[in-house]
Protein backbone atom coordinates (compact mmCIF):
# COMPACT_ATOMS: atom_id res chain seq x y z
CA UNK A 1 0.00 0.00 0.00
CA UNK A 2 1.42 3.43 -0.88
CA UNK A 3 1.69 6.03 1.90
CA UNK A 4 -1.64 7.62 2.77
CA UNK A 5 -2.58 10.57 4.96
CA UNK A 6 -5.18 10.20 7.70
CA UNK A 7 -6.64 13.48 8.94
CA UNK A 8 -9.17 14.23 11.68
CA UNK A 9 -9.87 17.14 14.04
CA UNK A 10 -6.98 18.00 16.33
CA UNK A 11 -9.29 17.80 19.33
CA UNK A 12 -12.61 15.98 19.83
CA UNK A 13 -14.89 16.34 22.84
CA UNK A 14 -17.53 13.61 22.66
CA UNK A 15 -20.40 12.73 24.98
CA UNK A 16 -23.52 14.02 26.72
CA UNK A 17 -22.93 17.55 27.98
CA UNK A 18 -19.83 18.10 25.83
CA UNK A 19 -21.08 21.53 24.72
CA UNK A 20 -20.46 22.83 28.25
CA UNK A 21 -16.73 22.73 27.47
CA UNK A 22 -16.81 25.15 24.54
CA UNK A 23 -15.76 28.19 26.57
CA UNK A 24 -12.91 26.47 28.38
CA UNK A 25 -11.61 24.86 25.19
CA UNK A 26 -11.47 28.22 23.40
CA UNK A 27 -10.12 30.16 26.37
CA UNK A 28 -7.07 27.93 26.83
CA UNK A 29 -6.13 28.52 23.21
CA UNK A 30 -6.21 32.28 23.68
CA UNK A 31 -9.04 32.98 21.26
CA UNK A 32 -10.85 36.24 21.97
CA UNK A 33 -13.89 36.89 19.78
CA UNK A 34 -16.05 34.35 17.96
CA UNK A 35 -18.33 34.52 14.98
CA UNK A 36 -21.12 32.03 15.73
CA UNK A 37 -22.61 30.64 12.51
CA UNK A 38 -26.01 29.01 12.91
CA UNK A 39 -29.63 29.09 11.75
CA UNK A 40 -32.95 30.46 12.97
CA UNK A 41 -34.05 27.12 14.41
CA UNK A 42 -31.00 26.79 16.67
CA UNK A 43 -31.45 30.42 17.61
CA UNK A 44 -35.12 29.93 18.51
CA UNK A 45 -34.27 26.84 20.57
CA UNK A 46 -31.87 28.92 22.66
CA UNK A 47 -28.75 27.01 21.67
CA UNK A 48 -27.04 30.02 20.10
CA UNK A 49 -27.58 32.04 23.28
CA UNK A 50 -26.34 29.09 25.35
CA UNK A 51 -23.09 28.96 23.38
CA UNK A 52 -22.68 32.74 23.59
CA UNK A 53 -23.11 32.57 27.36
CA UNK A 54 -20.65 29.69 27.70
CA UNK A 55 -18.10 31.71 25.74
CA UNK A 56 -18.83 34.86 27.74
CA UNK A 57 -18.34 32.95 31.00
CA UNK A 58 -14.80 32.28 29.78
CA UNK A 59 -14.21 35.92 28.84
CA UNK A 60 -14.79 35.45 25.11
CA UNK A 61 -16.93 37.84 23.05
CA UNK A 62 -19.07 36.84 20.11
CA UNK A 63 -21.06 38.00 17.11
CA UNK A 64 -23.81 35.96 15.47
CA UNK A 65 -24.74 35.10 11.91
CA UNK A 66 -27.89 32.95 12.12
CA UNK A 67 -29.01 33.27 8.54
CA UNK A 68 -28.16 29.78 7.25
CA UNK A 69 -31.73 28.69 6.66
CA UNK A 70 -31.30 26.46 3.60
CA UNK A 71 -28.46 24.32 2.32
CA UNK A 72 -25.29 26.48 2.10
CA UNK A 73 -25.13 29.06 -0.69
CA UNK A 74 -22.51 31.60 -1.74
CA UNK A 75 -24.55 34.49 -0.31
CA UNK A 76 -24.48 32.99 3.19
CA UNK A 77 -20.72 32.75 3.05
CA UNK A 78 -20.43 36.38 1.96
CA UNK A 79 -22.81 37.58 4.70
CA UNK A 80 -21.03 35.59 7.40
CA UNK A 81 -17.60 36.81 6.30
CA UNK A 82 -18.73 40.42 6.38
CA UNK A 83 -20.01 40.06 9.97
CA UNK A 84 -16.76 38.29 10.94
CA UNK A 85 -14.69 41.21 9.65
CA UNK A 86 -16.97 43.97 10.98
CA UNK A 87 -16.98 42.44 14.48
CA UNK A 88 -13.22 41.91 14.63
CA UNK A 89 -13.50 38.16 15.22
CA UNK A 90 -10.50 35.84 15.41
CA UNK A 91 -12.22 32.43 15.19
CA UNK A 92 -15.47 30.80 14.11
CA UNK A 93 -17.93 28.57 15.97
CA UNK A 94 -20.47 26.57 13.94
CA UNK A 95 -23.66 25.51 15.71
CA UNK A 96 -26.14 23.34 13.82
CA UNK A 97 -26.34 20.71 11.13
CA UNK A 98 -24.24 20.36 8.03
CA UNK A 99 -25.40 23.65 6.51
CA UNK A 100 -24.08 25.97 9.27
CA UNK A 101 -20.90 23.90 9.59
CA UNK A 102 -20.21 23.95 5.86
CA UNK A 103 -20.90 27.69 5.75
CA UNK A 104 -18.62 28.28 8.73
CA UNK A 105 -15.81 26.32 7.05
CA UNK A 106 -16.01 28.59 4.02
CA UNK A 107 -16.05 31.72 6.18
CA UNK A 108 -13.03 30.50 8.18
CA UNK A 109 -10.86 29.94 5.10
CA UNK A 110 -11.95 33.14 3.34
CA UNK A 111 -10.93 35.09 6.45
CA UNK A 112 -7.31 34.41 5.47
CA UNK A 113 -7.49 33.62 1.74
CA UNK A 114 -8.34 36.17 -1.00
CA UNK A 115 -11.25 36.14 -3.41
CA UNK A 116 -14.64 34.46 -3.26
CA UNK A 117 -15.55 30.89 -2.41
CA UNK A 118 -16.34 30.05 -6.06
CA UNK A 119 -12.62 30.38 -6.85
CA UNK A 120 -11.84 27.39 -4.61
CA UNK A 121 -14.20 24.88 -6.20
CA UNK A 122 -12.42 21.54 -6.43
CA UNK A 123 -9.71 19.88 -4.39
CA UNK A 124 -6.54 21.41 -2.96
CA UNK A 125 -7.01 24.99 -4.17
CA UNK A 126 -6.96 26.73 -0.76
CA UNK A 127 -3.48 28.17 -0.31
CA UNK A 128 -3.25 28.75 3.43
CA UNK A 129 -4.95 27.78 6.71
CA UNK A 130 -8.12 29.52 7.74
CA UNK A 131 -8.83 30.90 11.19
CA UNK A 132 -9.61 28.39 13.99
CA UNK A 133 -12.97 26.66 13.68
CA UNK A 134 -15.05 24.95 16.38
CA UNK A 135 -17.79 22.67 15.05
CA UNK A 136 -20.77 21.82 17.26
CA UNK A 137 -23.10 19.51 15.29
CA UNK A 138 -26.76 19.24 16.22
CA UNK A 139 -27.57 16.36 13.87
CA UNK A 140 -26.09 12.89 13.53
CA UNK A 141 -25.51 12.87 9.82
CA UNK A 142 -23.21 14.99 7.71
CA UNK A 143 -20.03 14.32 9.69
CA UNK A 144 -18.92 17.78 8.59
CA UNK A 145 -17.37 18.31 12.03
CA UNK A 146 -14.70 15.78 11.00
CA UNK A 147 -14.18 16.26 7.25
CA UNK A 148 -11.93 18.21 4.90
CA UNK A 149 -14.86 19.15 2.64
CA UNK A 150 -17.54 21.76 2.30
CA UNK A 151 -20.34 21.90 -0.27
CA UNK A 152 -21.60 25.35 -1.25
CA UNK A 153 -24.28 25.97 -3.88
CA UNK A 154 -23.72 28.64 -6.48
CA UNK A 155 -27.29 29.83 -7.01
CA UNK A 156 -26.36 31.58 -10.27
CA UNK A 157 -25.56 28.23 -11.89
CA UNK A 158 -27.48 25.79 -9.64
CA UNK A 159 -24.20 23.93 -9.09
CA UNK A 160 -23.27 22.40 -5.75
CA UNK A 161 -19.56 23.14 -5.48
CA UNK A 162 -17.50 20.51 -3.70
CA UNK A 163 -14.47 22.12 -2.09
CA UNK A 164 -11.82 20.00 -0.43
CA UNK A 165 -8.72 20.93 1.55
CA UNK A 166 -7.04 19.89 4.81
CA UNK A 167 -7.52 23.54 5.81
CA UNK A 168 -11.29 22.91 6.02
CA UNK A 169 -10.90 20.45 8.90
CA UNK A 170 -12.33 21.93 12.12
CA UNK A 171 -9.82 22.62 14.87
CA UNK A 172 -12.17 21.30 17.56
CA UNK A 173 -15.23 19.08 17.21
CA UNK A 174 -17.64 19.20 20.14
CA UNK A 175 -20.01 16.27 19.66
CA UNK A 176 -22.89 16.30 22.16
CA UNK A 177 -25.77 13.86 21.53
CA UNK A 178 -28.06 15.87 23.80
CA UNK A 179 -28.13 18.54 21.10
CA UNK A 180 -29.83 16.12 18.68
CA UNK A 181 -32.82 15.35 20.92
CA UNK A 182 -34.87 18.18 19.41
CA UNK A 183 -34.26 17.00 15.83
CA UNK A 184 -37.57 16.21 14.08
CA UNK A 185 -38.12 12.67 12.84
CA UNK A 186 -37.58 13.64 9.22
CA UNK A 187 -34.24 15.28 9.98
CA UNK A 188 -33.14 12.33 12.14
CA UNK A 189 -33.98 9.95 9.28
CA UNK A 190 -32.41 11.94 6.45
CA UNK A 191 -29.20 12.85 8.25
CA UNK A 192 -28.84 9.33 9.61
CA UNK A 193 -29.05 7.82 6.12
CA UNK A 194 -26.60 10.45 4.89
CA UNK A 195 -24.12 9.19 7.49
CA UNK A 196 -24.78 5.59 6.50
CA UNK A 197 -24.06 6.45 2.86
CA UNK A 198 -20.79 8.09 3.90
CA UNK A 199 -19.73 4.91 5.66
CA UNK A 200 -20.82 2.52 2.90
CA UNK A 201 -19.27 4.55 0.10
CA UNK A 202 -16.01 5.06 1.97
CA UNK A 203 -15.86 1.28 2.53
CA UNK A 204 -16.42 0.29 -1.11
CA UNK A 205 -14.47 3.21 -2.61
CA UNK A 206 -11.41 2.45 -4.70
CA UNK A 207 -9.61 5.03 -2.51
CA UNK A 208 -10.25 3.16 0.74
CA UNK A 209 -7.45 2.38 3.17
CA UNK A 210 -7.13 0.11 6.24
CA UNK A 211 -7.69 2.92 8.74
CA UNK A 212 -10.91 4.03 7.04
CA UNK A 213 -12.17 0.43 6.88
CA UNK A 214 -12.17 0.29 10.69
CA UNK A 215 -14.22 3.48 10.99
CA UNK A 216 -16.58 2.46 8.17
CA UNK A 217 -17.61 -0.91 9.55
CA UNK A 218 -18.08 0.51 13.04
CA UNK A 219 -20.20 3.37 11.66
CA UNK A 220 -22.35 1.07 9.50
CA UNK A 221 -23.09 -1.12 12.50
CA UNK A 222 -23.77 1.77 14.89
CA UNK A 223 -26.05 3.62 12.49
CA UNK A 224 -28.01 0.66 11.12
CA UNK A 225 -28.62 -0.73 14.61
CA UNK A 226 -29.68 2.55 16.23
CA UNK A 227 -31.31 4.80 13.62
CA UNK A 228 -34.75 3.23 14.03
CA UNK A 229 -34.70 3.78 17.80
CA UNK A 230 -33.42 7.37 17.46
CA UNK A 231 -36.09 8.05 14.84
CA UNK A 232 -38.99 6.51 16.76
CA UNK A 233 -38.05 7.98 20.14
CA UNK A 234 -35.98 11.13 20.00
CA UNK A 235 -35.39 10.99 23.76
CA UNK A 236 -33.55 7.67 23.51
CA UNK A 237 -30.18 9.08 24.59
CA UNK A 238 -28.30 5.82 24.15
CA UNK A 239 -29.43 5.57 20.52
CA UNK A 240 -28.64 9.26 19.98
CA UNK A 241 -25.13 8.79 21.40
CA UNK A 242 -24.43 5.85 19.11
CA UNK A 243 -25.78 7.72 16.10
CA UNK A 244 -23.51 10.69 16.84
CA UNK A 245 -20.50 8.43 17.21
CA UNK A 246 -21.36 6.58 14.01
CA UNK A 247 -21.89 9.80 12.06
CA UNK A 248 -18.55 11.20 13.20
CA UNK A 249 -16.76 7.94 12.36
CA UNK A 250 -18.36 7.98 8.92
CA UNK A 251 -17.24 11.58 8.41
CA UNK A 252 -13.68 10.73 9.34
CA UNK A 253 -13.80 7.71 7.02
CA UNK A 254 -15.01 9.39 3.84
CA UNK A 255 -12.83 12.43 4.47
CA UNK A 256 -9.80 10.14 4.29
CA UNK A 257 -11.19 7.83 1.61
CA UNK A 258 -13.91 9.28 -0.60
CA UNK A 259 -17.56 9.11 -1.45
CA UNK A 260 -18.68 7.51 -4.70
CA UNK A 261 -21.59 7.23 -7.12
CA UNK A 262 -24.47 7.95 -4.72
CA UNK A 263 -23.03 11.31 -3.75
CA UNK A 264 -22.08 12.17 -7.32
CA UNK A 265 -25.69 11.63 -8.41
CA UNK A 266 -27.24 13.15 -5.29
CA UNK A 267 -25.78 16.64 -5.51
CA UNK A 268 -27.52 17.53 -8.82
CA UNK A 269 -30.86 16.34 -7.42
CA UNK A 270 -30.43 18.75 -4.53
CA UNK A 271 -29.36 21.58 -6.80
CA UNK A 272 -32.19 21.24 -9.35
CA UNK A 273 -35.04 20.00 -7.16
CA UNK A 274 -34.05 21.50 -3.78
CA UNK A 275 -34.37 18.20 -1.96
CA UNK A 276 -32.45 17.67 1.26
CA UNK A 277 -29.15 15.90 0.69
CA UNK A 278 -29.91 12.95 2.95
CA UNK A 279 -33.28 12.38 1.29
CA UNK A 280 -31.80 12.33 -2.20
CA UNK A 281 -29.08 9.96 -0.94
CA UNK A 282 -31.78 7.66 0.42
CA UNK A 283 -33.63 7.72 -2.91
CA UNK A 284 -30.47 6.58 -4.71
CA UNK A 285 -28.77 4.25 -2.25
CA UNK A 286 -30.56 0.97 -2.97
CA UNK A 287 -30.52 1.24 -6.78
CA UNK A 288 -26.89 2.39 -6.88
CA UNK A 289 -25.87 -0.39 -4.51
CA UNK A 290 -27.69 -2.95 -6.68
CA UNK A 291 -25.86 -1.59 -9.74
CA UNK A 292 -22.48 -1.65 -7.98
CA UNK A 293 -22.52 -5.11 -6.37
CA UNK A 294 -20.63 -6.88 -9.13
CA UNK A 295 -17.75 -4.42 -8.81
CA UNK A 296 -16.80 -5.67 -5.34
CA UNK A 297 -19.21 -8.29 -3.96
CA UNK A 298 -17.01 -9.06 -0.94
CA UNK A 299 -17.20 -5.47 0.25
CA UNK A 300 -20.98 -5.36 -0.13
CA UNK A 301 -21.28 -8.71 1.68
CA UNK A 302 -19.33 -7.09 4.53
CA UNK A 303 -21.79 -4.18 4.49
CA UNK A 304 -24.72 -6.60 4.72
CA UNK A 305 -23.13 -8.37 7.69
CA UNK A 306 -22.43 -5.04 9.44
CA UNK A 307 -26.10 -4.11 8.94
CA UNK A 308 -27.11 -7.31 10.72
CA UNK A 309 -28.13 -9.40 7.73
CA UNK A 310 -27.70 -13.20 8.06
CA UNK A 311 -25.11 -14.06 5.40
CA UNK A 312 -23.67 -17.37 6.63
CA UNK A 313 -24.06 -20.14 4.08
CA UNK A 314 -24.87 -17.78 1.20
CA UNK A 315 -22.85 -17.43 -1.97
CA UNK A 316 -20.79 -14.26 -2.23
CA UNK A 317 -23.26 -12.57 -4.59
CA UNK A 318 -26.24 -13.64 -2.48
CA UNK A 319 -24.55 -12.18 0.61
CA UNK A 320 -23.74 -8.97 -1.27
CA UNK A 321 -27.35 -8.67 -2.44
CA UNK A 322 -28.48 -8.72 1.20
CA UNK A 323 -27.01 -5.22 1.54
CA UNK A 324 -29.67 -3.99 -0.94
CA UNK A 325 -32.37 -5.78 1.05
CA UNK A 326 -31.17 -4.20 4.30
CA UNK A 327 -31.03 -0.72 2.79
CA UNK A 328 -34.54 -0.91 1.34
CA UNK A 329 -35.93 -2.15 4.65
CA UNK A 330 -34.21 0.60 6.62
CA UNK A 331 -35.40 3.41 4.34
CA UNK A 332 -38.94 1.99 4.48
CA UNK A 333 -38.91 1.60 8.27
CA UNK A 334 -37.96 5.23 8.90
CA UNK A 335 -40.35 6.47 6.20
CA UNK A 336 -38.08 8.53 4.02
CA UNK A 337 -40.19 9.63 1.04
CA UNK A 338 -39.23 8.67 -2.50
CA UNK A 339 -38.63 11.19 -5.28
CA UNK A 340 -42.11 10.43 -6.56
CA UNK A 341 -43.67 10.98 -3.13
CA UNK A 342 -41.82 14.29 -2.86
CA UNK A 343 -43.58 15.50 -5.99
CA UNK A 344 -40.61 15.41 -8.35
CA UNK A 345 -41.90 15.48 -11.91
CA UNK A 346 -40.57 12.44 -13.77
CA UNK A 347 -40.54 14.16 -17.16
CA UNK A 348 -38.51 17.08 -15.82
CA UNK A 349 -36.14 14.69 -14.04
CA UNK A 350 -35.47 12.79 -17.25
CA UNK A 351 -35.12 16.01 -19.25
CA UNK A 352 -32.45 17.13 -16.80
CA UNK A 353 -30.88 13.70 -16.38
CA UNK A 354 -28.20 14.15 -19.07
CA UNK A 355 -27.05 17.44 -17.55
CA UNK A 356 -27.22 15.92 -14.05
CA UNK A 357 -25.21 12.91 -15.21
CA UNK A 358 -22.53 15.23 -16.58
CA UNK A 359 -22.45 17.11 -13.28
CA UNK A 360 -22.16 13.83 -11.38
CA UNK A 361 -19.25 12.68 -13.52
CA UNK A 362 -17.55 16.09 -13.29
CA UNK A 363 -17.65 15.86 -9.49
CA UNK A 364 -15.23 12.93 -9.66
CA UNK A 365 -17.18 10.85 -7.16
CA UNK A 366 -18.50 8.22 -9.62
CA UNK A 367 -14.89 7.39 -10.56
CA UNK A 368 -14.40 6.12 -7.00
CA UNK A 369 -17.23 3.60 -7.35
CA UNK A 370 -16.35 -0.11 -7.52
CA UNK A 371 -18.34 -0.31 -10.78
CA UNK A 372 -17.68 2.68 -13.02
CA UNK A 373 -20.88 3.95 -14.65
CA UNK A 374 -21.22 5.45 -18.09
CA UNK A 375 -23.26 8.60 -18.61
CA UNK A 376 -26.12 6.52 -20.03
CA UNK A 377 -26.04 4.19 -17.02
CA UNK A 378 -26.30 7.18 -14.68
CA UNK A 379 -29.31 8.45 -16.62
CA UNK A 380 -30.90 5.01 -16.29
CA UNK A 381 -30.17 4.96 -12.56
CA UNK A 382 -32.02 8.27 -12.14
CA UNK A 383 -35.04 6.66 -13.80
CA UNK A 384 -34.84 3.56 -11.62
CA UNK A 385 -34.51 5.69 -8.49
CA UNK A 386 -37.69 7.57 -9.43
CA UNK A 387 -39.56 4.32 -9.96
CA UNK A 388 -38.20 2.77 -6.75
Amino acid sequence: MPPREFIMPAHVVLGSGAVEQVGAQCQKRGWKHALIVSDKIMQSLGLVDQVRQLLADSGIGSAVFAGVNTEPVVEYVQEGLQIYRDAGCDFVVAVGGGSPIDTAKAVAVLATNPGSIEEYKGIGKIAQPGVPLVAIPTTAGTGSEATVYTVITDQKTDVKMLIGSPYLMPTIAIVDPLLTVSSPQGVTAATGVDALVHAIEAYVSVKRQPMTDIFCLSAIELISQNIRQAWSNGNNIEAREKMMLGAMQAGIAFSNSSVALVHGMSRPIGAYFHIAHGVSNAALLAVVTEFSLVGDPQRYADVAAAMGEPVDGLSLMEAADRSVTAIRRLVRDIRIPSLQQLGVDRARLMDLAPVMADAAIDSGSPANNPRKPSKQEIIELYARAYDE
